[in-house]
């Protein structure tokens, strides 16, 4: 076989990342494009001795699980891989992921995996979306009709991080969301604004972010410029705001960086307050621009019943709360615990957490700024200025535990560990760590879709001390 080379092929499962999966023999082979069920035209498009990637060029038979996507961008955009596959299929795909996960980088077996928790929303549903300034990706129809412009706001097609989608639509966040979008183009080419390029290090729009409450009704626009130009956001405000009136507050995050991660070096209030308000449960929190929120609020309460219920508080523990971010997990946990200490390297969500908690009227959760291996190793003095802790809840980056933090839980000794993960790999790696010579065992895990119409999946893991380690 050689690249380039087209084969048929049905597609009898789904890879992590979106893909589907055929075989050819003993060869596997991942099929970008496609849904499980499919029978394929597919071209060759990496050779390797034991695995083949193949694109889906067109399909022969459709999958009696094939759904229309909904999206006009579907299939050039990389946010929503799995638009036409249906959504009770996506969440049975998703939780088989965790379940390979565990079985084959863990080496657990047996292990109680729950059916996945769907969102109650699989439109609609994201709270923040970041839509990129930069060139823009030329269609087949686009590149051989007329003369268009190069200038586009929208996403970066996967693996290109100097093209991006031009968006007219997602169907990820809200229809005032997309509209945002759209009058921000419209201003941009109106003014003549230029984009941010990393390679020659200028021009001036970076990214939008926007950010709105369902539950509260309010919205944030958080324009990111390489330059700070308040005649440009006056402007820009006015125009924006006599179009969408509803928005309540306006940003400008500046940053020179090269760095194309959208988070200003320092920023300016243009309209409203800097922030907007959104609820959990019976909490309210409240979001600056650069704060971590999870992205899919009314699931993100759902999440945190399953870290609640497996946490299984009397009212008497000390409990953990490690990388807590804005404090989210800590105080929907506060009133079935006697004190919660929140852990995070990050001083602003270290700031809003402690002012989630002023706002909310919780008093018993103290929240420590600073990096977890430090903090909890040795020679720190945390465990004597707080307690041992009965419980630990963690929510680390997709990048899991430093192998330093997964030995010093061990050493603590909690009669519980709840690990809620974005990544089920490098979840399942460090389970294994956490549960090697007996020290823990490995109870219960639950898939929980946060974002429908992605191979993304959250999961949440329940440890018990083992016997023989108290």
């Amino acid at each position: 076989m050689i690249r380039g080379e087209e084969i048929t092929v049905h597609l009898d499962d789904a890879a992590f990342e979106g893909k589907s999966v055929a075989r050819i023999d003993d060869l596997v082979v991942f099929v970008h494009g496609g849904v499980p069920g499919d029978t394929v035209v597919a071209r060759l498009t990496k050779i390797k001795k034991t695995f083949l990637e193949a694109e889906t060029i067109r399909v022969l038979e459709r999958s009696p699980d094939r759904v229309p996507a909904r999206c006009i961008h579907f299939g050039i955009c990389g946010g929503c891989k799995w638009q036409e596959l249906s959504y009770p299929v996506q969440c049975a795909y998703k939780r088989q992921h965790v379940i390979d996960s565990l079985e084959r980088i863990g080496g657990f077996a047996g292990v109680k995996v729950n059916e996945c928790l769907p969102s109650p929303s699989v439109y609609l549903y994201r709270n923040k979306m970041e839509f990129s300034f930069g060139e823009r990706w030329l269609t087949r129809e686009e590149m051989t009709g007329t003369e268009c412009s190069l200038f586009a706001l929208g996403l970066h097609i996967p693996e290109r991080f100097d093209k991006v989608l031009d968006l007219q639509e997602c169907w990820l966040q809200s229809e005032v969301s997309a509209r945002i979008v759209n009058a921000t183009r419209r201003f941009a080419l109106k003014h003549g604004l230029t984009i941010f390029s990393s390679r020659s290090h200028s021009g001036y729009l970076r990214n939008l972010v926007i950010r709105e409450s369902q539950r509260s009704g309010e919205r944030m626009v958080n324009l990111v410029t390489r330059e700070d130009s308040p005649e440009v956001m006056k402007l820009y405000c006015a125009e924006l705001l006599a179009e969408i009136p509803d928005i309540t507050t306006i940003i400008n995050n500046v940053t020179d960086r090269k760095s194309q991660v959208a988070l200003g070096e320092f920023e300016n209030v243009y309209h409203g307050s800097g922030f907007i308000m959104d609820l959990i449960g019976k909490r309210r929190y409240r979001i600056s621009a650069n704060s971590f929120f999870q992205t899919n609020t009314e699931q993100a309460e759902r999440l945190y019943d399953v870290v609640r219920r497996m946490a299984a508080l009397t009212g008497t523990e000390v409990v953990y709360d490690l990388y807590c971010g804005t404090g989210t997990i800590a105080l929907h946990l506060a009133e079935d615990a006697r004190s919660i200490v929140g852990v995070e390297s990050v001083p602003q969500a270290i700031a809003d957490a402690r002012m989630n908690a002023d706002a909310n009227a919780v008093t018993n959760c103290t929240f420590v700024l600073g990096d977890l291996k430090d903090i909890l190793s040795a020679g720190s003095h945390m465990l004597e200025q707080h307690s041992h802790p009965d419980v630990i809840v963690v929510d680390p980056p997709r990048s899991g535990l430093h192998p330093q933090v997964a030995q010093q839980l061990r050493r603590m000794g909690a009669a519980r560990i709840v690990y809620v993960s974005c990544n089920p790999a490098t979840q399942a790696r460090d389970l294994k760590t956490l549960t090697e010579e007996g020290y823990y065992c490995l109870k219960e895990s639950q898939p929980v879709d946060m974002f429908p119409h992605t191979y993304h999946i959250e999961n949440v893991a329940m440890l018990e001390r083992a016997t023989a380690a108290m």
